[in-house]
């Protein structure tokens, strides 16, 4: 019985001791492995079985992109000018086994890369310049940091100036400037919307002119338009009654009945002075001779 106790205890240590060194690696996630404390091998995603006392986990290595962001560090430029800038660096693992033993503490490194880098870009540049040129210092340092980190495993994908800050009198200057700007382009926004409303208003009194220059001319169309068929109207009737009077074939008398009855409202005018024939045939021959004339109207 003791023997028996004694191989399940030993049965039971060394299933968890299988078990112990049973290890999933997860997803875009790298295991560094030595063996008596020399590099052996670098496990990827899966499941991974290490010798028990011989083989050891040096390193978990995230392969994820990472970001850190530095503290600001204190930069002179050109003009002797000296600002705080605080960078951003966005950086992936490559090699496990290089970013295990390539360098001590390779995030400290990197700071300390990017600090110098920094120092040495913006020391080339004036103040201004520096403002002005953040994507070009963003690129030149991530150049200079991913060739330098390469023997480190690590890719620097993107490296960005977070805020640039000179010092507290340049601050207020450039406050001042900005404050001035942004008064001058509020003139000049105003000065455009007055320019603009009185061009509206003109343009208004332009086509109110217009208009009404356009209703005086069509009341005189119409005006000229009614006169027009209003003697047309009095032609046509004229016309018409002189066709009716030569349909008719009046006798003499009848002529001579409408003479008197003309001269009659011919007196009746205004008119002071009246000629009338002495004889009373002749004004009848007269208006034959109307009537003959007014016929040889009709027939043209």
């Amino acid at each position: 019985m003791p023997f028996l106790i004694f191989i399940a205890v030993v049965i039971f240590i060394v299933l968890c001791i299988v078990i112990s060194n049973v290890k999933i690696v997860p997803q875009a996630n790298a295991y560094v492995i030595e063996k008596l404390g020399a590099y052996s091998a670098t496990w990827g995603t899966g499941l991974h079985v290490k010798v028990p006392f011989f083989d050891r986990i040096a390193r978990k290595v995230s392969l994820k992109e990472q970001v850190v962001d530095f503290p600001p560090q204190q930069v002179i430029t050109k003009d002797n000018v000296t600002m705080q800038i605080d960078t951003v660096v966005y950086f992936q693992i490559t090699d496990p086994k290089l970013y295990t033993y390539g360098v001590e503490r390779p995030i400290a490194a990197i700071e300390n890369l990017t600090a110098t880098t920094l120092r040495n870009i913006v020391g080339e540049l004036e103040l201004d310049h520096t403002l002005t040129s953040r994507d070009v210092i963003n690129t030149k340092i991530k150049l200079i940091l991913d060739e330098a980190t390469d023997a480190w495993g690590i890719k620097v994908n993107r490296v960005e100036l977070k805020n640039i800050l000179p010092p507290r009198e340049i601050q207020d200057a450039m406050e001042k400037q900005m404050k001035a700007e942004r008064e001058r382009r509020a003139r000049i926004l105003d000065a455009e919307g007055e320019k603009q409303g009185q061009i509206l208003v003109a343009q208004g009194h332009k086509e109110a002119a217009i208009l009404q220059a356009d209703a005086i001319r069509e009341s005189k169309i119409r005006e000229a338009q009614g006169e027009a068929e209003a003697i047309l109207t009095v032609q046509k009737a004229y016309a018409d009654a002189l066709r009716m009077l030569n349909e008719a074939a009046p006798t003499d008398k009848v002529i001579q009945l409408k003479s008197l009855e003309t001269f009659q409202k011919v007196a009746d005018g205004k008119a002071t002075k009246i000629i009338i024939p002495s004889e009373l045939q002749n004004l009848a021959g007269l208006v034959t001779s109307i009537k003959e004339v007014a016929n040889a109207d009709i027939k043209q």
